[in-house]
């Protein structure tokens, strides 16, 4: 019994839910038989909508929202459903365009109708005028020229104006006329760049329509960059601001977009700037976050796009919740080093955020103004030609101070040298002949680090002539 009821249950669900995306009214009704009407000049537009939700409805962008009259009401049998009429008097031939119909919350789920409101004063929606109207041509895309009429009927000529005008019949498979669209050129070339313009006749007169500049654009992207590459790191709550820039040949038009952790949820916000150059253009993009959160921390990607073109430059961004220090020795506390080392980098562990002032000291004096041979890179110390002399203890001190960290680490350094024997440096001298049996001291003076040892060896006096052997 409780799994029939549980059926029935769903099946009720069903007849709710399911009947409704796929029933009656899934999407709004019109009362209109066709999907499209003619109207003529100063009637009045009278439509009327039905559907199962709340409804909204979309103009052409000539027609002014308070020009139009829109009555709500619930309808039906039951009153369960919506109804809407708009009313438009007086409509004019500029009116002329598509009329939707959509539930408000769902507006995917629309009926529409394309309305022409005739005029014979006016066969083009748009009225000419003194303005010039450029159309971009891009590689491998249609072209339109958008030259609509007020009245499906009217026979319409696109016409190229050069040093002659030339007339360009729609043979329906390179050039197709659409009365709501204009001319379609499907595969437009090099020679379809230059001055357009549609005319029709009506009632023995000649209309002719808005003028439009047709520009070829070139895309040639020639390099892209971002103001940061690599790792950009920042605090939490501070403000990002990453600056792309494109350089392109002249006519080029490019479009760049951000991909970023916090897209979705409209974390930050872009502004573009355009600056022409005699013999290239640039394009800017910034992408400003204010104020930064751990979730924003990711990779930045900027993506310029010019036809079939495309370049991109990343950058990775990391967040830290405070600034810090953190020191230590990279492999112990005590270093050694040979004397006559052209360098040698005394380079502990550091890692800081944001970037630290870093001094050097040689038992406690600025290693810098101790010894010209020193020489501070990055957080290192760099000693040229070592020398004994060199030995002793280096404090590295690590500070942010707009923050207050502080921290220091002392290191020892050794400093080996080899043994030299005093004696050498002077010129031998002959000890002369010793009585036999009496006492003669020989000296032996010897330097190195650590202290050497001392050998001695005797070397006999040769036998008939021949080396003799040294002995200890």
């Amino acid at each position: 019994m409780m799994n029939c009821i549980s059926l029935c249950f769903l099946c009720g669900l069903y007849s709710v839910f399911g009947k409704d995306q796929t029933g009656k009214f899934s999407v709004p009704h019109l009362d209109v038989r066709s999907r499209q009407m003619v109207l003529e000049a100063d009637q009045t537009l009278l439509l009327n909508c039905r559907g199962r939700w709340e409804l909204s409805w979309a103009f052409p962008a000539s027609l002014i929202r308070d020009q139009v009259d829109v009555a709500e009401s619930r309808c039906g049998r039951t009153m369960q459903h919506y109804c809407s009429q708009v009313r438009v008097s007086k409509i004019k031939a500029k009116h002329t365009g598509l009329f939707r119909c959509r539930y408000k919350h769902r507006t995917e789920k629309q009926a529409s109708v394309y309305v022409y409101v005739a005029d014979s004063r006016q066969p083009f929606v748009e009225r000419a005028s003194k303005s010039l109207n450029v159309l971009y041509m891009k590689v491998k895309e249609p072209l339109v020229i958008p030259c609509r009429v007020t009245n499906p009927n009217i026979t319409t000529t696109l016409v190229k104006s050069q040093f002659l005008s030339k007339s360009l019949p729609a043979d329906q498979k390179n050039i197709v006329w659409n009365s709501r669209q204009g001319f379609t050129i499907r595969a437009p070339t090099y020679y379809d760049v230059g001055l357009f313009h549609c005319q029709a006749t009506v009632n023995g007169v000649r209309h002719q329509s808005q003028n439009y500049f047709v520009h070829r654009t070139v895309s040639n992207i020639t390099k892209v960059n971002l103001n940061s590459t690599g790792i950009f790191r920042a605090l939490k709550g501070e403000r990002l601001v990453l600056n792309c820039t494109a350089t392109a040949e002249l006519n080029t038009r490019v479009n760049i977009t951000w991909n970023y952790p916090g897209k979705l949820n409209n974390a930050g916000s872009t502004s573009k700037i355009l600056v022409r150059h005699r013999m290239h253009v640039l394009f800017y993009s910034t992408l400003t976050i204010p104020k930064l959160q751990r979730s924003d921390g990711g990779l930045y990607t900027c993506r310029v796009t010019s036809g079939d073109q495309s370049k991109q430059e990343q950058v990775t961004v990391t967040i830290y919740d405070r600034p810090f220090i953190r020191l230590k020795p990279r492999n112990g506390s005590l270093m050694v080093v040979q004397a006559g080392q052209k360098s040698y980098r005394i380079s502990p562990k550091v890692r800081a955020f944001p970037v630290p002032d870093v001094f050097w000291f040689k038992d406690g004096n600025l290693a810098a103004e101790h010894c010209s041979r020193y020489r501070i890179n990055g957080t290192s110390l760099v000693i040229k030609d070592v020398a004994e002399e060199d030995a002793g203890k280096y404090t590295v001190l690590v500070q942010i101070k707009e923050h207050g960290l502080y921290q220091n680490l002392t290191l020892t350094l050794m400093v080996n040298v080899s043994p030299q024997i005093a004696e050498k440096a002077v010129s031998l001298q002959d000890p002369g002949s010793v009585p036999r049996g009496s006492r003669k001291t020989l000296r032996c003076t010897a330097h190195g680090v650590p202290s050497p040892h001392f050998q001695w060896l005797w070397h006999p006096c040769p036998s008939k002539g021949l080396p003799a052997a040294p002995r200890a």
